[in-house]
This record gives structure tokens, sequence and C-alpha cells, in this order.
């Protein structure tokens, strides 16, 4: 069945969202380069046997295959035209799977950047990036999508820009960044401020957060500083699933589903109320998740607040840590959710 997210929030003290898609599209026979996006015309019966899967496993929300179904993304493959179409069968692919749920489940449709640079530079406009945007929010508004989602962001602009475009088309939304260059997105953006980017906006985000990234330890300390700058807001945490190696032309990660479980009970402990997975996190991990989350929600015992001790000692070595840490910072991993 569905459901809003802002309602789902009022009847649960925590969410589960979903886990990764391109990254299982990959295990499904997605060549690599090729846009996952395009499957939501071509071969729908993939998008809506992961959205199953997911579901299944447990997820509260789930997001659409949509991440890079804007035009400047889409033009790089001559798909440029049917950003609209492929938008809203992606967003009525999840709902049919929502739909036939036996419990209330979110249809979060994910809008990801452009890979375009804002001027001085680039060469892309506020009114261009809202424009690009606006169209892609256009089909999963029409699809039936319940709230945009917009993820691994990493200007101020582009949030700015996505997030108006939401506004224009009167949907209720959510943004994360990725904190993936010492701590803070590449273009600079620093957790603890985040929630600032939208501040001057008319409307605001039922949620904002972090995901992608590098590791969970890193992404965690991110939520960290989310939740102590704004204990009131609702964050949200969807962190890799470990760490990548590649593997000639295969991408593992290191993440378990019991490490993906301790994951989940240290990011409610940390405050966050919508948890997740993203690269490399498969329907197996999001299971471990809804277990882990069931058991602490039913203990209402919460534990302490974490720290990067235990952070490290429990999901494993900060990647990436912050320059104020003492760490010399590196780019993160490239990101593909």
């Amino acid at each position: 069945m569905r459901i809003s997210l802002y309602d789902l929030l009022a009847q649960k003290p925590i969410l589960l969202a979903d886990g990764a898609t391109g990254t299982n599209f990959m295990n499904m026979g997605l060549e690599p380069g090729f846009p996952p996006d395009l499957w939501n015309t071509t071969l729908p019966e993939k998008p809506a046997a992961l959205h199953q899967q997911f579901v299944d496993a447990g997820s509260d929300i789930i997001l659409t295959n949509t991440f890079g179904a804007n035009a400047p993304r889409l033009k790089l493959h001559k798909a440029e035209a049917e950003t609209y179409a492929i938008n809203k069968a992606g967003a009525e692919l999840a709902g049919k799977v929502a739909e036939a749920a036996d419990r209330p489940v979110v249809i979060a449709g994910s809008v990801g950047p452009t890979g375009e640079l804002f001027e001085p530079m680039g060469e892309m406009t506020m009114e261009s990036a809202i424009g690009f945007f606006k169209t892609q929010m256009e089909g999963l508004r029409d699809g039936g999508a319940d709230v945009i989602w917009i993820e691994t962001m990493s200007a101020a602009e582009e949030i700015q820009a996505a997030a108006q475009a939401a506004i224009d088309c009167g949907m209720p939304y959510v943004f994360t960044a990725s904190f993936d260059t010492a701590g803070k997105t590449m273009m600079g953006l620093a957790p603890g401020g985040i929630a600032a980017v939208t501040a001057e906006l008319s409307e605001q985000p039922l949620a904002h957060g972090a995901n992608c990234g590098v590791g969970a330890s890193d992404l965690m300390l991110s939520a960290l500083d989310m939740t102590a700058a704004n204990p009131d807001a609702v964050v949200v945490g969807k962190a890799n699933c470990g760490i990548p190696t590649v593997l000639g032309k295969e991408t593992i990660y290191s993440g378990t589903p019991e490490l993906m479980a301790d994951y989940v009970r240290m990011a409610a402990d940390a405050g966050v109320r919508i948890i997740g997975g993203c690269c490399g996190t498969a329907p197996e991990h999001v299971a471990a998740m809804r277990v882990a989350l069931d058991a602490y929600i039913a203990a209402n015992d919460p534990g302490p607040r974490p720290t990067r001790a235990s952070l490290e000692a429990k999901l494993g070595p900060l990647v990436n840590p912050p320059l104020e840490a003492g760490a010399i910072g590196r780019r993160g991993a490239s990101r593909r959710r």
C-alpha cells in the first residue's frame, strides 16, 4: 500500500530505506557505462524485480531507478528527449510494487546531480538547472512518486536548484549530500551546516542527510555532525556497504549483513531517523538491517551516542577522515548508487 513520507514519519520512530541501485543492477547484467535509468522503458522487469526484493527485505522507502535520468546525463546517451518518459516509467514501476505490498511503502523519486558545473566554473545557470530538474520531477510526479529524493549532491547551488524545482512541481522533497572529501563534499559543504542550504527557500525539506561517500564509519561521522547541529530535524543516512575492491570487471564491497546491522543500531543511537544503504547494499543486507532495526525499536533501550572510536571499533576505520582530525583527505571513491 502507498503512503506519504510525512505520514509514515508520524507513524514510526525510524524508517528503513532501500539499498543500492546501480551496483545491484551490475549483478543483473548491466554493462559498465550503460545508464540503468534506460531499463525503466527497455527492460522494466529488472527495476521492478529489484524494487520487489527491497520491499520483501523490509524497506519502508524505495527509490526509483532515476538517479541519472536528467537531460544533461541522458544526453551522453542520446536519450535526453526521453527524460520525462523515463522518469514517469520509473515512478510507475516502483508504485506498482508498493501498491501490492501488505504494509505502507513510500515511493521516493530519485534525483541525482547533473554532472555539470555552475557558472563561472562551468556553463550551467540556476535557471537552466531548475529547468533540467523540473522536467525530471514532472515525470516522477506524474508517475506517482510520493516525495522527491535529491541525493549524492556536493554543490549548494545544485541542491537549491533541485529543491526549487521540487517546490515548483508541488512536491515535498528530501535532500542528501555526499561527504566524500575529508569530511566535506567535493564543493566544500560541511555536514553540520548542510541544513542551511535550503533555509531561504519557500518550502523546507522533510529530511536532509548524507549518502554514499566512502565507508559507513565516515558517513556516520557526518550524521553525528548533522544531528548535533539540528537535533529536531529528520536526518537521513544511506551508507555504502563497506569499502569497494575492484577485481577485474567486478566491484566487491566489504560490508557484511552483520556490519550493516551494526550500522543501523549506531545510526539509530546517533539520532538518524531514516536509515538505508547505498553502493554495494544488496537485499540481503537490507534484510539484516530490518531485523536489527525491529529489535532496536522493540527493546526501547537506545545505546550511548556513538563516538569516532566506537564507530571505528564496530564499522571499521575512517577511510577519509576530516582534515581537522589531523588527516590528509583524499577524493572519495567513484559514486554509483
